[in-house]
């Protein structure tokens, strides 16, 4: 099985769309669709219905599969070029938005720089998903996901990657001031099922995740905003376009409003679920900068 293959495969079935994934690849569409014929006689089976286009029960077990073994690739090919490259005094950190602030990345990493002054850093920022590439392809030492889970559970599995908690908050539903639910001590989510929502994945809880935690259906977007601004995702909730799920941990009064912002805030009292997140990397080597920082978002 070619790596290329499988890869294409996993893009044609994220995005459901043989154009998506060819603008996305930057590939023809016929190419794409040659790639995925290929990988179909190679095992011997249909992965893909095309019209809709999605998996077929292959498909779904392969899916299963394609994303740990191709994270372990990318990982091998960066521990090989670790060791025919020259230690330098630099970080590379990818993170979700909502990890990055929810973390306390900012102050870490000060104190990092204060140890290490000469140490030069980036920060990434994307998905989850981008950023355990990142890190398994070694573009990111380190990775900061975020995700819903059950009070001291992890999260899904990111193998060959090491995960290990930072910090779990309440979550809550953010809402205009002047929603009917505005100063109620707590709500169900699956109660909220059928409003209007914000699908904010790059700052909110995704609503995908949201779905799974409520055991329902439902919980549609009625705007979504692509950006990593936090400000912005509250105006927007604050001007009545959707909900949208946070972290409790900002926001301190249970029915309260955030100053100057318009909304207010609403524990989720069931399901039992927490705001996760999660730092996830490979070997760390003792005493790099790596290392350190881990320590001290760990602590």
């Amino acid at each position: 099985m070619e790596t290329q293959l499988l890869s294409t495969f996993v893009t044609v079935a994220r995005l459901a769309s043989f154009s998506a994934a060819a603008a996305e690849l930057g590939y023809t569409q016929a190419a794409i669709s040659q790639q995925i014929a290929a990988l179909e006689a190679d095992l011997k089976v249909q992965l893909l219905t095309r019209r809709p286009v999605a998996p077929t029960e292959a498909g779904a077990r392969l899916l299963e599969h394609a994303g740990p073994l191709l994270l372990r690739l990318d990982a091998a090919r960066a521990d090989v070029a670790r060791v025919i490259q020259a230690p330098a005094a630099t970080l590379a950190v990818g993170a979700t938005p909502l990890a990055a602030v929810t973390s306390g990345l900012a102050p870490a990493l000060a104190l990092l720089r204060r140890r290490m002054p000469r140490l030069a850093v980036t920060v990434s920022s994307g998905d989850g998903r981008k950023v355990a590439a990142l890190v398994a392809r070694g573009e990111a030492d380190l990775g900061l996901v975020h995700g819903l889970a059950a009070p001291g559970d992890s999260l899904a599995p990111l193998a060959p990657l090491t995960a290990q908690g930072v910090g779990e908050a309440a979550i809550a539903v953010i809402l205009p001031v002047g929603h009917p639910l505005a100063g109620q001590p707590g709500v169900r989510l699956s109660s909220l099922a059928d409003a209007r929502w914000i699908d904010a994945p790059g700052v909110a809880l995704p609503l995908a995740d949201v779905r799974r935690a409520a055991e329902t259906d439902g919980f549609r977007p009625a705007i979504r905003y692509e950006g990593a601004d936090t400000g912005t995702l509250l105006a927007l909730a604050a001007a009545g376009h959707g909900l949208t799920l946070l972290p409790h941990a900002p926001f301190p009064s249970a029915t309260g409003m955030t100053a100057g912002t318009g909304v207010a805030s609403v524990p989720v009292t069931d399901p039992p679920v927490v705001h996760r997140v999660e730092l996830v990397h490979g070997t760390l080597r003792a005493g790099s900068p790596a290392a350190e920082l881990a320590g001290l978002l760990i602590a």
